[in-house]
């Protein structure tokens, strides 16, 4: 009998640190970076993402994302055909960019911090992420982060002088339960 107890004491104990993987429906990742002091942006297409969050459990929450380089879409060929090379994304040697948590913090309401490695071309920086999680349904959330990178860190365009050094990430991901 005491094993017994000890057995659905042990479940119980399991399940309540059990974490809901969260799949990703919808996944938007932009970039924003200054080239010859004009504004230019694109984007990511291809993300995808094992998230496993829960705000009541950070300890034991995680979120590690990849992203195709060569789904990078700036709307102009040649600037794509150019970042995709080995001056910038190299996405045959690097067909990868990735993000691991590694812890997250809670802000108030829905405002959340979460400390990531992000690997570009073999290069890992530690990065703080903040972002909001949303409940939007029963199932449903919405995750909204934006955060600055040195592109320069991860061997990305090189020691241009027309382009900034300093990039802005918008990452939204809409996930069920």
């Amino acid at each position: 009998m005491k094993r017994f107890f000890l057995f659905i004491a042990l479940l119980t104990l399991t399940n309540a640190f059990a974490q809901v993987k969260q799949t990703v429906t919808k996944s938007t990742v932009s970039y924003e970076i200054k080239n010859m002091g004009i504004n230019t942006s694109g984007k990511f297409t291809s993300l995808q993402a094992d998230i496993k969050f829960d705000p009541q459990q950070l300890a034991t929450s995680s979120i590690e994302a990849s992203i195709e380089t060569a789904s990078l879409n700036s709307e102009n060929d040649m600037r794509d055909k150019h970042l995709k090379s080995e001056d910038y994304f190299d996405i045959v040697k690097y067909p990868h960019i990735t993000m691991k948590s590694v812890s997250f913090k809670h802000g108030s309401g829905n405002n959340y911090t979460g400390v990531f490695n992000v690997t570009i071309k073999d290069k890992t920086k530690t990065v703080n992420v903040p972002f909001t999680y949303t409940e939007t349904g029963s199932n449903a959330s919405l995750f909204k982060g934006s955060f600055k990178i040195d592109r320069t860190d991860f061997g990305v365009g090189g020691s241009s002088m027309v382009l900034a050094k300093e990039a802005t990430i918008n990452i939204e991901v809409e996930t069920t339960k």
